[in-house]
């Protein structure tokens, strides 16, 4: 495939991602059952299918398209995920701007702004048990990737490893942010549900974006 980063391969990542937070609905609210609310997957699966149905009628511009996605998933997401999620694609588009044709070193540019967002929204810090712990790690890789000249396939498969790598890290885990660490020690041995679906944008980027 072509070394660019198009809207409408942007659409497709937003547009798989909700495909797999409805396959998954099920898992994430069990997850979330074990440490929260329960209903994370419900939240997501919800406001994502808004997302994706809007997507046809979405400006075609990197940077607007990614910006509408965020502001769709804050509006239409519920629970902590809404401002976390819409945070990181408002920043990310405000980032990568709109060049019809992005190249692998902007668009890590944008997903280091996207998590620094979340960071702003949820005070998040590594180890904490949250996406944050999936974000960060896969930035890094697919960052460390693209330096590399790597083509996009191994540049978000890089990516995805990272981000597996950083869910599986939140089982040992204590909580120490949002409703979770309420349960203290009750909360290590559980794998964190917003951990699981960051997880799963990087599954929809080696899936669209490749």
């Amino acid at each position: 495939m072509s070394d660019r980063i198009t809207a409408e391969l942007l659409a497709r990542w937003v547009h798989e991602f909700s495909g797999l937070v409805g396959v998954h609905h099920d898992r994430l609210n069990a997850l979330d059952a074990a440490i929260g609310d329960a209903d994370h997957g419900t939240n997501l699966d919800r406001g994502f299918t808004v997302v994706a149905a809007g997507l046809p009628a979405a400006p075609q511009l990197p940077g607007e398209l990614l910006s509408h996605v965020g502001q769709t998933v804050v509006s239409n997401v519920g629970g902590a995920a809404g401002p976390l999620f819409g945070t990181f694609f408002l920043r990310l588009g405000d980032a990568v701007g709109n060049d019809p044709d992005l190249d692998a070193r902007r668009f890590v540019l944008g997903l280091r702004a996207g998590v620094a967002g979340v960071v702003a929204r949820g005070r998040a810090e590594a180890g904490d048990k949250t996406l944050y712990d999936v974000l960060a790690p896969a930035v890094d890789a697919i960052d460390a990737a693209a330096s590399a000249q790597y083509d996009l396939p191994d540049v978000f498969h890089a990516g995805l490893l990272a981000a597996s790598a950083g869910r599986d890290s939140t089982v040992d885990m204590l909580a120490r942010k949002g409703r979770a660490s309420y349960l203290g020690e009750r909360s290590v041995g559980h794998l964190d549900p917003g951990a699981a679906s960051a997880c799963l944008l990087f599954t929809a980027a080696t899936l669209a974006l490749t």
